[in-house]
């Protein structure tokens, strides 16, 4: 090699390409919120590209949309309905308790109105009268028993029922009421029983001292009428709760809808419509996943027609010299020819065959490569280098000038396709350049993007060629190409983020040779 500038580096050389089989597509749904799946057997539906696209759902134990909105709604509202039950039980009971306490209160006064006294304060003497019919007035109904008992401050029982317990208690310090009086609930003769305690004082003209007075009042009648509001409050919460689970499951069917009717069309669509689904009157909330289904089905779509052109073309491009291979093998069994001259034919078609199969893999794994994720940054002026390296061979058969210039780059690629690409564009340069000529390669940057150029001494390319020189199988010269380099190079760098130019170099109004152009986006600092 003549007017070498830079040394090349030994680096590895990128990996061969493999690439994507035939195989199936395999599709697994799931419902969310499935909790155990029934192993059913899988369908197999016929896909465009001939493949077979599984499908295996499995739903079983899967919660529906009603039920769980009713169960969102009715358990806490009604963990709130009991709370709030229990609380107005309570609040019924206290206002119930108030407004009968004021009876126990007036029939604990009706009695101290009938006390008399004789002696002075620790000898006084206490009397009082007081028929059962006098307590009859303070009787709601013939559902609850009033029982008094008439003490003396130290316990003393002057009159009542004597197995009514003394009080014991203390007077409150801001009683209720505009008296010395005290409420508390007991036990008498094994019934509950609520107890009003009034200390009245009593004065005569021979006596004065101090009296207590309990009045109680079986439970009857404030239990009744506390249940009575528990029970015409639960009923009201009840239908409340009726209410909100009919709306629940209306809203639910209406809002639902939308996708019933989504997915009645989906399964009427005839196999292999991968179209964009159309809903337009789809509520806000599912336009995202109407997006996502869109944008999956696309790129399913975009796949299976990569995949059927790999199949239409491996079918159709094989073909021919796999028939010129045969042809020529029972040629020279016949003896038609000379054995040398047979195995040479042989071995260039067996070459072109060869060449014709990797680079149909290759375009294959680009597409392959383009569906992942896993992009890194690269050091592009490494991967240049290398192949430039691993070329060598042929730029010294042609006894091509050499020149290579580069600049530390990266790019977020894999490195295998920045290695296809430079070899690609390497090797159709090498192949198109004159015996002797003249082949650069440069490598710069700016801010944003690198620039590879691969400049060659050849005939450059007519505007015919030009217009369809990315479409795969349309080499300029067939017979020493598969006419896929560029089709390969075009998609890796779409794929990539990038564009190649090809732009003929003039020298003196002719034509001295071709520039091939790739710029691709710059890894920066920031990992942008």
């Amino acid at each position: 090699m003549k007017g070498m500038k830079d040394d090349v580096r030994s680096a590895g050389p990128p990996q061969a390409s493999t690439a994507p089989s035939g195989s199936s597509v395999l599709h697994e749904v799931k419902s969310v919120g499935a909790k155990a799946f029934s192993a059913g057997p899988l369908q197999a539906s016929t896909a465009p590209s001939g493949g077979s696209v599984l499908h295996e759902v499995k739903s079983g134990g899967a919660i529906s949309l009603r039920r769980y909105l009713l169960l969102g709604i009715l358990l806490p509202v009604g963990l709130l309905v009991t709370l709030n039950t229990a609380t107005l039980y309570r609040q019924t009971l206290g206002a119930v308790n108030t407004a009968y306490d004021r009876t126990l209160l007036a029939s604990a006064k009706s009695i101290g109105e009938q006390l008399d006294v004789s002696g002075y304060d620790g000898q006084s003497e206490l009397r009082v009268t007081v028929p059962y019919a006098a307590l009859e007035a303070f009787e709601a109904d013939n559902q609850s028993r009033l029982f008094y008992r008439v003490s003396s401050l130290n316990g003393e029982m002057v009159s009542g029922y004597a197995q009514l317990p003394f009080w014991r208690g203390r007077i409150p310090a801001k009683p209720p009421y505009s008296a010395l009086v005290d409420f508390y609930d007991d036990v008498y003769v094994d019934d509950a029983v609520r107890v009003a305690v009034l200390l009245q004082p009593v004065a005569s003209s021979n006596g004065r001292g101090m009296a207590v007075i309990q009045v109680a009042e079986t439970l009857e009648l404030r239990t009744t009428l506390a249940r009575k509001i528990l029970f015409d409050t639960l009923w009201r919460q009840a239908l409340l709760l009726a209410v909100i689970a009919l709306v629940a499951v209306v809203v639910v069917q209406r809002a639902t809808r939308p996708v019933r009717r989504l997915s009645a069309e989906l399964q009427a669509r005839p196999e292999g419509d991968l179209t964009a689904i159309a809903a337009p009157d789809a509520p806000r909330e599912l336009l995202p996943l109407v997006d996502a289904t869109n944008e999956v089905m696309g790129r399913l779509q975009h796949l299976l027609d990569n995949q059927k052109r790999f199949v239409r073309d491996a079918a159709h491009q094989l073909r021919t010299p796999l028939a010129v291979l045969k042809v020529q093998v029972q040629s020279a069994l016949r003896g038609d020819m000379d054995a040398q001259a047979a195995l040479a034919e042989i071995n260039q078609t067996v070459d072109r065959a060869t060449l014709l199969a990797n680079q149909m893999l290759a375009l294959a794994k680009v597409e392959q490569l383009r569906q992942q994720a896993d992009l890194g940054p690269v050091d592009m002026d490494t991967i240049v280098r290398a192949v430039a390296l691993d070329l060598a061979p042929l730029i010294a058969e042609k006894d091509l000038e050499f020149d290579i210039e580069t600049t530390a780059a990266s790019v977020n690629a894999h490195e295998w396709m920045l290695g296809e690409l430079c070899r690609n564009l390497l090797h159709n340069a090498i192949k198109h350049s004159q015996r002797g000529g003249l082949l650069s390669v440069r490598l710069v940057t700016d801010a944003r993007y690198l620039a590879l150029t691969v400049s060659d001494s050849g005939p450059g390319i007519s505007g015919e060629l030009a217009a369809r020189l990315y479409q795969p199988f349309s080499a300029g010269n067939v017979r020493h190409g598969s006419g896929l380099g560029l089709a390969i190079c075009r998609e890796i760098t779409q794929a990539l983020g990038g564009s190649i130019t090809l732009e003929n170099r003039e020298d003196h109004g002719r034509i001295a040779g071709l520039d091939a152009t790739v710029r691709l986006p710059l890894v920066h600092n920031d990992g942008q």
